[in-house]
């Protein structure tokens, strides 16, 4: 077991959010227990993620996406009230790291991924350094996507570009459809992501970039569970991940 402060600075330490301009508050979002024995990790959240680490026993969870963001109003009421009225019934502390999760070059999401489906890191690109470059051995992009689909247990909605041979990939988890046009211009032949909007299949067919959507979800289960996993085993805590499964 360990102190709950210590905790924290063990996360802070190891994710460095001060570097980052983010979408909402890192660290501890919600005040639990101060002795903790057992993390729950998972990828949001939710009511469903709450409702299991309760059963298992925990007293903290570490997630991806955490219960406040920039330009929420702030009132307690619907779902937010079941989801922090379950945390605080229980006294479970709730940890939330976004952008400094996706970064860590080592357990973060894009890291994560990029291990998963083979890709071998050269460099950053876009808004904060927060999108990878690097190459495959994937032969085109019908192959890079039918590994993503059998790592990631989804399917994957390929924009194939040009088609034939890929050297380099650029990627970024969940949600970065709006990095694609600075993928595009690192060169590269591919771009993996969770989440597609309309403008990138035109922009995808227009310039002869491959793009893979992945899923939100599916492409950042893999950061949290892999901090979690570091951190409870350099404090002397037990690690549950727990994947409520989302098709987004």
């Amino acid at each position: 077991m360990t102190d709950r402060q210590e905790l924290l600075t063990a996360l802070d330490t190891m994710l460095q959010p001060e570097r980052f301009k983010d979408y909402g508050p890192n660290g501890l979002q919600v005040e639990g227990r101060q002795t903790v024995r057992k993390i729950v990790s998972g990828v949001t959240a939710s009511l469903a993620l709450i409702e299991a680490a309760v059963a298992e026993g925990a007293d903290t969870i570490l997630v991806h996406h955490g219960l406040f963001w920039r330009g929420y109003d702030g009132r307690v009421t619907g779902w937010m009230r079941r989801r922090l009225g379950l945390l605080l019934a229980h006294d479970i502390n709730l940890f939330a790291y976004h952008l400094p999760l996706d970064a860590h070059p080592e357990w973060g999401n894009n890291a994560q991924l990029g291990q998963r489906l083979g890709l071998r890191a050269t460099g950053r690109f876009g808004d904060q350094d927060l999108g990878w470059l690097g190459e495959t051995d994937s032969a085109d992009a019908l192959a890079l996507a039918g590994r993503a689909e059998t790592e990631l247990g989804r399917p994957v909605l390929l924009v194939p570009g040009k088609g034939g041979a890929l050297r380099h990939v650029a990627w970024c988890t969940g949600g970065a459809q709006g990095y694609f046009e600075a993928a595009i211009a690192t060169g590269a032949d591919a771009f993996i992501t969770g989440e597609i909007s309309e403008p990138q299949v035109h922009l995808a067919r227009e310039c002869g970039v491959a793009y893979l959507a992945c899923g939100h979800h599916a492409t950042e289960r893999y950061g949290a569970p892999a901090v979690a996993a570091q951190v409870a085993a350099q404090l002397g805590l037990e690690h549950h991940f727990i994947d409520i499964d989302s098709p987004a």
